[in-house]
């Protein structure tokens, strides 16, 4: 047997998520049934982490064990010939046997996307989240500098957190405006249950005023969700890279 790495990306808008589920269509039980067929028996499939119902992600990864005669560019081949439109699996390598794609991860980069604008756009809704008042760069990333670091990230996660640990450490976070489009992008060694999505939404409570920068240090000692911003709509994030 050897272990494979496989680097996906997909459009989360039709699953309910990566893990697999009950009575739901999730981007892990499409990509076992692919690879079932090509291998020809039961595939358990570890992924690097868990994305929620309509979360992107451009470059997600996750092993499993196959047999050792499985050519990799062949393989490669066959499960994409086998796999919906709105995923794709863009490299598969034979990794070390104790290799693990979540454990041996050293940290991840996501983005968030807002589109701002009044104009109804169909072509960007489905990858972002329309706020039609004008934000502030500067002050998004005021509150950006102030996330940056080791700090306890528990106001900043939602209840349906599986960890007891919410110590994070954000190594960069910026946002960035081309036109009508923003882009918030935080790499850390780690994230919470909705951690950038309510990242995104303080980041625009800070914009609107409704936070002060200066009050960020005290929310996360806090440790009161109900003090950050919103969580911010599914739709515009995107697990942007795995870090090995």
């Amino acid at each position: 047997m050897k272990r494979m790495l496989l680097t996906i990306s997909y459009d989360g808008t039709a699953y309910h998520g990566w893990q697999v589920q009950p009575n739901a269509v999730t981007v892990q039980g499409v990509l076992c049934e692919a690879l079932e067929q090509v291998l020809k028996t039961k595939v358990s499939l570890t992924g690097t982490s868990r994305t929620d119902a309509g979360v992107h992600a451009k470059q997600f990864t996750c092993h499993l064990d196959c047999a050792d005669n499985i050519p990799e560019s062949a393989f490669l081949r066959g499960v994409n010939t086998l796999l919906p439109c709105d995923i794709a699996v863009t490299d598969c390598k034979e990794v070390e046997s104790d290799f693990h794609a979540r454990y041996n991860a050293r940290g991840k980069t996501y983005c968030y996307n807002i589109y701002n604008s009044s104009i109804k756009d169909p072509f960007k809704l489905r990858y972002a989240w329309q706020i039609e008042r004008s934000l502030n760069i500067d002050k998004m990333n005021a509150f950006a500098k102030e996330i940056t670091g080791r700090h306890d990230f528990y106001a900043f996660s939602s209840s349906g957190r599986t960890v007891e640990d919410t110590v994070r450490e954000i190594s960069e976070c910026f946002v960035t405006k081309n036109g009508d489009d923003i882009k918030i992008t935080v790499t850390a060694n780690g994230f919470l249950y909705n951690m950038v999505r309510i990242i995104a939404g303080t980041a625009v409570a800070v914009s609107d005023g409704k936070i002060a920068v200066e009050d960020i240090g005290s929310i996360l000692e806090s440790k009161k969700r109900e003090r950050a911003g919103i969580t911010a709509p599914p739709q515009g994030l995107f697990l942007e890279k795995v870090h090995y």
